[in-house]
């Protein structure tokens, strides 16, 4: 065997792995892991995922990189089964793996939805996130770096692009323009006519600027699915997370989508059990839920991070945070299903993947019919729900 890449986290270490595929391809016996360091959880499951690669590939040479294996470089450094950590910031560079730079170019066949990095890294210091210590500071890719690579995607037969980011909507705030993201969406829906689907990765609320704004509410190719980076709903705990944004703000912003753009699909990151939580807030948080109508849900219980000022304020028994991500994941599961009902009769721009699932432009999953070719965009009218998943 070769070359072979475990990738955990979020949708950019996603797209950084495909990078990686193709970068290292002819490597001969490699297993990278791109780690995670978002949550305890995170990291449990990157030594996870090192002994289970190792136990598979046994001669094989395992090297870490991530955002794990900067925030816990000692750690994963003192494991037997690494052989060695490359920085997150270096992983995309050839250099750091000894290849040549020609072997860098990305081959895209194959792939339905193609993922490009535009920005990387944080400014903002939210009180429980360790991830600008794996990744630095917000650092943006040029408009015509984005619009090559793009182009490097559609000529691979690809369909839909997904914009991705540590702090996707602070984009272009480090260029010598200062930038904001709608520029970019306005150029490369301009540069490529022909792009059927565009669609944003998580986005920070309080940095969505008017431009998006419009493009999201009126702009048929932007598809109608907002994820946003919400946290908490109630203010008090935003304020010791030191998010931006407060409960009326992400109610706000929703609102004037939904005006705009009825279909438009609402997800979001929510943490259950943050440092000095009480039931109070806690039913913030499960109330937000509902007036926003989330059916997108990622829900992390909260767990300290190392050097982090959550870390040192009054903790939640780890039981009830727990108990209190369960009732969440319940509560978004609810309103998803009746969401889901509710596509039911109606017909949906799917985007056709493997395994016989696509996904509409709300994201909602839809199996189809048997001989659907990956890569197709089919329009169905989904008939029922089963077990969470539209069948066309």
């Amino acid at each position: 065997m070769t070359i072979e890449v475990h990738s955990l986290g979020c949708r950019l270490n996603l797209s950084e792995s495909e990078t990686l595929r193709t970068m290292l391809s002819h490597a001969e016996d490699l297993v990278v892991v791109n780690s995670c360091a978002v949550t305890s959880e995170a990291v449990r499951q990157t030594r996870q995922a090192i002994r289970r690669a190792r136990r598979e590939r046994p001669q094989a040479r395992l090297i870490v990189t991530g955002c794990a294996a900067e925030v816990e470089r000692a750690m994963l450094s003192a494991m037997p089964e690494v052989d060695g950590l490359v920085p997150n910031v270096a992983k995309l560079d050839p250099r750091a793996w000894n290849v040549p730079p020609a072997v860098s170019q990305r081959e895209r066949r194959g792939y339905t939805r193609g993922f490009v990095q535009v920005q990387n890294g944080c400014d903002h210091s939210c009180t429980f996130c360790v991830i600008p210590q794996g990744r630095g500071p917000s650092r943006s890719r040029h408009i015509d770096a984005v619009l090559e690579d793009i182009a490097l995607h559609l000529d691979s037969g690809v369909k839909e692009v997904v914009l991705t980011g540590v702090d996707l909507t602070s984009w272009g705030a480090d260029l010598p323009e200062n930038l904001r993201l709608g520029v970019l969406c306005q150029a490369i829906l301009a540069r490529f006519p022909a792009l059927p689907r565009l669609r944003l990765s998580s986005i920070d609320g309080a940095e969505v600027d008017e431009a998006l704004f419009e493009l999201i509410a009126g702009e048929a190719r932007m598809m109608p699915h907002v994820h946003l980076s919400l946290q908490h709903g109630d203010d008090l705990i935003l304020k010791r997370m030191k998010r931006r944004h407060s409960r009326a703000d992400a109610l706000s912003l929703v609102e004037r989508l939904r005006t705009r753009r009825p279909e438009v699909a609402i997800g979001a990151d929510l943490i259950a059990g943050f440092p000095t939580e009480d039931e109070r807030a806690h039913s913030a948080n499960l109330s937000i839920i509902e007036e926003l109508a989330i059916v997108h849900g990622h829900v992390f219980p909260f767990s300290p991070r190392p050097s982090t000022p959550a870390a040192r304020m009054p903790q939640v028994a780890p039981t009830l945070v727990r108990t209190r991500a369960g009732a969440l994941r319940e509560k978004i599961a609810a309103v998803r299903n009746r969401w889901l009902a509710g596509q039911t009769g109606k017909p949906l721009w799917i985007l056709a993947e493997k395994g016989g699932i696509g996904h509409a432009e709300n994201f909602a999953p839809v199996r189809l019919p048997e001989g659907v070719n990956p890569g197709s965009l089919l329009h169905v009218v989904p008939t029922r729900v089963v077990k969470g998943i539209l069948e066309a």
